[in-house]
């Protein structure tokens, strides 16, 4: 089992490999676990609201505080943020918060609005499903910015009504998910939303450990078996590391990791991933294609490609491998 010891060793060793303030911050912030208010932390934070790659985000965010549409891509603007919801993210997952700038403060009344109907932008009714289910997406972007708003309350027990009644006898049934998605939503559809299983675990200490365990060996075994993106699953992992859809695997890791218990079916995922370390203690995906998933996972640093690829590539582990330990930890 993989030990924060072994994080740490990695995540400093990339620190020492990279000096580029974002970089830095967000393995110090999200990896390393340094608070907030920590001296050094304030300092560094300074120079990493000024980087570029903050600035990129700021510059892109449209008066509303979203990158366009919530999650249609607008197809007649050109923009490198094609969504709000992968503008959010983004943001999330470079280390800002709400009380950093005005970025995700801005994102955040955005979603509010989206939430109280008074946004300009409306969702578009493709079918009986779609109100609700992007109900729960915008929920889990606002909890991720501000956990327990009182907006998503009603989002969240409703979708926690929906999981206690699917998995009531400790495994998945359809037939009692869309009893209680119609009787929720109102809906007629045999096609059913899918459980929002990441929105539930946003307030995890609420979450029972048999339903939770419950979700993981149904939503965690498909994945694992059947994969969650491209069909790449974890049991049938390629020999050599370095390869051009080596990124593709980590959607469907970090979906399996939101559990408790993850190791359960990641176990030989993360002895894969540290088998395939480099001698100087980071990562390279090798050559890559841009992907849909992969293509925001990066930090700028310099034009050196193979650099940045070293550096996108281990932060990405690190981050996976962090949230592994915390999730198997005690159990």
């Amino acid at each position: 089992m993989i030990t924060y010891e072994d994080l740490s060793r990695n995540a400093n060793t990339l620190l020492d490999f990279c000096e580029y303030p974002a970089v830095q911050y967000k393995v110090q912030f999200t990896i390393l676990d340094v608070p907030y208010e920590d001296r050094g932390l304030s300092l560094l934070r300074k120079t990493f609201l000024k980087s570029d790659i903050v600035e990129e985000m700021y510059q892109t965010q449209d008066v509303n505080g979203g990158w366009g549409h919530f999650q249609s891509k607008d197809y007649s603007v050109k923009a490198k943020i094609p969504t709000s919801s992968v503008g959010i993210e983004r943001c999330l997952y470079i280390g800002l918060t709400a009380k950093d700038r005005d970025i995700l403060f801005m994102a955040e009344e955005y979603l509010k609005e989206l939430l109280l109907g008074t946004s300009p932008e409306k969702v578009r009714e493709k079918n009986e499903r779609a109100v609700p289910w992007q109900r729960a997406k915008v929920c889990n972007l606002l909890e991720a910015i501000a956990p327990y708003s009182p907006l998503c309350d009603e989002t969240w027990h409703q979708w926690l009504f929906i999981a206690g009644r699917a998995y009531e006898d400790g495994e998945y049934s359809y037939e009692k998910d869309k009893a209680a998605q119609h009787e929720v939503f109102l809906t007629r559809e045999n096609r059913l939303i899918p459980m929002q299983s990441e929105l539930l675990l946003k307030r995890r200490e609420k979450i029972s450990m048999p339903l939770e365990n419950a979700m993981l060996r149904h939503l965690g075994r498909h994945a694992y078996e059947n994969g969650y993106f491209w069909d790449k699953t974890p049991d049938k992992l390629p020999e050599n590391f370095k390869y051009d859809k080596t990124r593709r695997w980590f959607k469907t890791f970090q979906y399996i990791n939101q559990f408790r218990g993850s190791e359960l079916y990641l176990n030989s995922a993360v002895d894969w991933i540290m088998e395939n370390m480099q001698e100087n203690g980071l990562w390279d995906w090798g050559p890559q294609i841009k992907d849909p998933w992969g293509y925001f996972g990066y930090f700028s640093c310099n034009r050196n490609y193979r650099y940045n690829r070293v550096v996108d590539c281990t932060i990405e582990i690190l981050d996976f491998l962090k949230h592994y330990i915390d999730n198997n930890k005690a159990l």
